[in-house]
């Protein structure tokens, strides 16, 4: 196995763990559960850095690291150096986790905007209920309410 494919290889593992941790960040989004989401977070954080490390050793295997590290310049050294099968046949495992990363990613974050939209109509409700008058008091005025319906009655 080449460098290059030994890179890529590493990298198909590292965005699998990212999968995984975008996977476990979904579940608790859909249970709002929200507890886990800083340790996968961190987690997150952590395997992006090492991926972008990776990108940086594979442009750098391939005689690129000054250049864009893109789908062009990648297939471009494939196209050049076709003998090498196994780094041909890990880019497109590559290519397809990252897109399936990239997929997961855009629909948490349609979840995290609905839940913020969901917390601030819920908000939206209580703070216009707590400016909304309550009940009059004896001497005309207006009473705040307690929320009991017994007291707020009597």
């Amino acid at each position: 196995m080449s460098v290059v494919a030994g890179i890529l290889e590493r990298e198909i593992e590292l965005i699998s763990s990212f999968i995984a941790a975008l996977n476990e960040e979904q579940a608790c989004l859909v249970a709002a559960n929200p507890t886990a989401l800083p340790e996968i977070n961190t987690r997150k954080i952590s395997l992006v850095e090492q991926l972008n490390a990776l990108e940086g050793e594979r442009m750098t295997a391939i005689g690129m690291a000054e250049s864009p590290s893109d789908r062009v310049t990648m297939e471009t050294w494939l196209a050049q150096n076709e003998n090498d099968a196994n780094a041909t046949v890990a880019w497109e495992k590559l290519l397809i986790l990252a897109r399936e990363a990239k997929t997961l990613h855009e629909l948490n974050g349609r979840l995290v905007d609905l839940h913020l939209r969901n917390t601030a109509e819920i908000l939206g409700i209580l703070t216009q209920e707590a400016k909304q008058p309550g009940l009059y008091g004896a001497s005309g005025q207006t009473m705040q309410a307690t929320g009991s319906r017994i007291v707020d009655s009597a």
